[in-house]
């Protein structure tokens, strides 16, 4: 169990010094959906994606240790908004996509401030 421990804990470290970055790209995204496309945009989107659905590994896969003592990370509410998110990914809207971005934003900087307040 300590080793497992030890792993989430790692993973959580990781997750803290990618999560700042992966929030700045989401800041950026939603200007580019709102309407400053650039020529890269799908691409720079796919990377997100692909760095969301990383987190949300990291977060299904330590979340005993991120609510250690107490509720860091709501795991509905989580939930809800990525749901929300993919929905609109899927949907191709780049005006939605805006809107679910900006909507998860604030989970993600919550999700890397409990990762922090657990690492140190």
């Amino acid at each position: 169990m300590e080793d497992n421990r030890a792993e989430q804990i790692e993973a959580l470290e990781v997750l803290t010094e990618f999560n700042d970055r992966l929030v700045h790209n989401m800041e950026i995204i939603v200007k580019e959906l709102k309407g400053e496309r650039l020529d890269d945009t799908d691409q720079f989107l796919k990377g997100i994606v692909d760095a969301v659905n990383w987190e949300i590994q990291v977060v299904n896969g330590t979340l005993d240790t991120l609510n250690d003592g107490k509720i860091r990370v709501d795991k509905a509410g989580f939930n809800t908004a990525i749901v929300a998110l993919s929905e609109a990914i899927a949907a191709k809207d780049d005006a939605r996509m805006a809107v679910e971005f900006e909507n998860v934003i604030p989970v993600f900087q919550q999700l890397g401030e409990a990762a922090k307040e657990v690492t140190k």
